[in-house]
């Protein structure tokens, strides 16, 4: 499979990241957003990613009709707005690859990206880019390692060879849902760990905050199928420590503001639309997840901070494998 043309659809900081790691993996590359006039002339994003260049050689549009010949397409928007969007790429070529970038669950059906994708561009073959990987660090060409899974390995390998280079290495998998419940459920974690560090409650707490979390992961990943090698992988565990550790990370951003007293909609972080949503899935699936439901409790009004800390703290003791 040739994959020599690559558009990113989602001129924001995490498209146009995509976007400069096709570019100097050899690609020919084509950045769209709705508005992308004053990108074009600047060559530079300056809403989202200041200070970093975009090569002349780069296509910057808001003509979707560039973006539906290429070869793959990277869809770089939000989760809620990956149906929306994927209907505008209705007249690409069958099986075109389409490379899903956002993490979450689609509130309101509680669907994956993929299932989301399949509905919305049946034409489209879906594939998940997911891993410990923050914008900023992949715009400026810092060494960054994330996933690429598809049902069909030959097509991750050859997607992981289009957009690899000295500084963006993929690894291929199949596991998809494992790729897509990592990606979705660390949000909500890091909301967590955010709210931690937010409320100064140590060092300690977010150390156990993270190993709980994961274990939360893990069991709703296994409960569904996903391989416990992906989960413990990049765009599991990986993913998980980065986003839990760092302001970089939206949803951690998020929680600490939450953590130190601010009242903020929950639309300003992924998490927020997953946290529920996966609560739900739990709870329909038998799978115990307590942080999981303080966090949709506190984002639902239904608990306050310090209640939820005392209630995760006063659980029933048990042994840590169950």
């Amino acid at each position: 499979m040739t994959i020599d043309h690559i558009a990113v659809v989602g001129a924001g900081a995490w498209g146009t990241a995509l976007a400069l790691a096709a570019h100097r993996a050899g690609r020919r590359v084509t950045l769209w957003g709705r508005d992308t006039t004053e990108m074009a002339a600047r060559r530079e994003n300056i809403a989202h990613l200041p200070g970093v260049a975009l090569p002349d050689a780069m296509t910057i549009t808001s003509r979707i009709d560039a973006v539906v010949a290429a070869d793959a397409i990277l869809l770089a928007t939000p989760a809620q707005t990956v149906r929306e969007v994927a209907g505008h790429l209705a007249a690409i070529a069958e099986d075109t690859p389409v490379v899903l970038c956002a993490k979450g669950l689609e509130r309101g059906t509680a669907k994956r990206m993929t299932e989301v994708l399949g509905e919305a561009l049946p034409p489209a073959a879906p594939v998940v880019l997911s891993g410990p990987s923050f914008a900023v660090d992949v715009a400026r060409g810092l060494p960054t390692a994330v996933t690429i899974a598809a049902p069909d390995l030959k097509l991750a390998m050859a997607l992981c060879h289009a957009l690899g280079s000295a500084s963006f290495r993929p690894y291929a998998e199949t596991d998809v849902l494992g790729v897509e419940i990592g990606g979705a459920f660390k949000n909500v974690l890091a909301i967590a760990a955010g709210i931690v560090a937010g409320r100064e409650l140590g060092a300690s707490a977010s150390a156990a905050l993270i190993a709980r979390g994961f274990a939360e992961l893990r069991r709703l990943g296994e409960a569904q199928g996903a391989l416990p090698e992906t989960l413990m992988g990049l765009s599991g565990l990986g993913d998980l420590v980065l986003t839990c550790s760092s302001t970089q990370s939206r949803n951690f951003a998020y929680g600490h503001a939450l953590g130190a007293g601010a009242a903020l909609p929950p639309a300003l972080a992924e998490g927020a639309a997953t946290a529920p949503v996966a609560r739900d899935l739990a709870k329909s699936l038998d799978v115990p997840m307590p942080i999981t439901e303080a966090v949709a409790a506190i984002l639902e009004g239904k608990l306050s901070i310090d209640a939820a800390v005392e209630a995760l703290m006063l659980r029933p003791l048990k042994r840590e494998a169950d």
